[in-house]
């Protein structure tokens, strides 16, 4: 194996600027922490919710790749992270609303240092910016955790994919694996502030491709459809 040495993405920035940037490097205290955090949401999900996954023999064997689902509960993402194991579990990263998880420095902190999340600001997240993770998805060969509803149902039914996903997968190598999660709504809705017991099901679909799908906004579009398609198609 060739082994490169580089700078850390982050070295320049502050310890607060670094807790937004989608530069930010886990680093060693962090991979502990999210470490605990992981064994600890895993614990959570099993015995509050009896998490059950279906179909884990279609996750790619290597990294890089991008997980979707349907998006109704902040359990959505505690869920779809805490079943992955091993590398894939160590990259992973949620790309997660900015208004929502990083409006203050201690809620940041905690999205970036437990969760591993990314912000996403809904009203001014540039191409240079859907470039960036593109480009580190890539290069760093990760994980992205995302929810292209842009938001979490109020109803529990499953919205219209917004285009973000497209310009991260068009033209390019990186799958994308649509799951379906099931219960989530029940036991935390938007409208409550603390999740109550219940049964999730979690589904994972086989992966989509669109390496043959144009990089501009009419491809983007497409593969959102593609995959909410997907998606949908895995509801039980």
């Amino acid at each position: 194996m060739d082994w490169q040495l580089r700078p850390a993405r982050d070295t320049e920035l502050s310890p607060v600027a670094r807790l937004r940037s989608h530069s930010r490097e886990v680093g060693l205290a962090g991979a502990v922490v999210q470490g605990l955090w992981r064994r600890g949401v895993r614990s959570y999900l099993r015995l509050f919710h009896q998490l059950d996954v279906v179909g884990r023999e279609n996750l790619p064997a290597d990294t890089p790749y991008i997980l979707i689902a349907n998006h109704s509960s902040h359990l959505d993402a505690m869920s779809l992270g805490a079943m992955l194991r091993g590398p894939a579990a160590r990259r992973a990263f949620a790309l997660a609303a900015g208004d929502v998880f990083f409006g203050s420095v201690r809620s940041s902190a905690f999205a970036a240092w437990a969760v591993n999340a990314l912000p996403v600001w809904r009203k001014r997240t540039s191409s240079k910016d859907l470039n960036g993770l593109r480009e580190r998805l890539e290069q760093d060969q990760l994980v992205y955790i995302l929810f292209p509803e842009g938001t979490r149902s109020r109803n529990g039914e499953m919205g219209r994919f917004l285009p973000g996903i497209g310009a991260l997968v068009a033209a390019g190598p990186v799958p994308v694996v649509p799951c379906y999660l099931e219960g989530a709504y029940a036991c935390w809705p938007a409208s409550r502030r603390y999740p109550r017991p219940g049964k999730l099901r979690l589904t994972i679909g086989a992966p989509l491709e669109f390496s043959a799908i144009a990089n501009d906004k009419a491809g983007w579009m497409e593969i959102a459809r593609q995959c909410e398609q997907a998606v949908r198609g895995l509801k039980g």
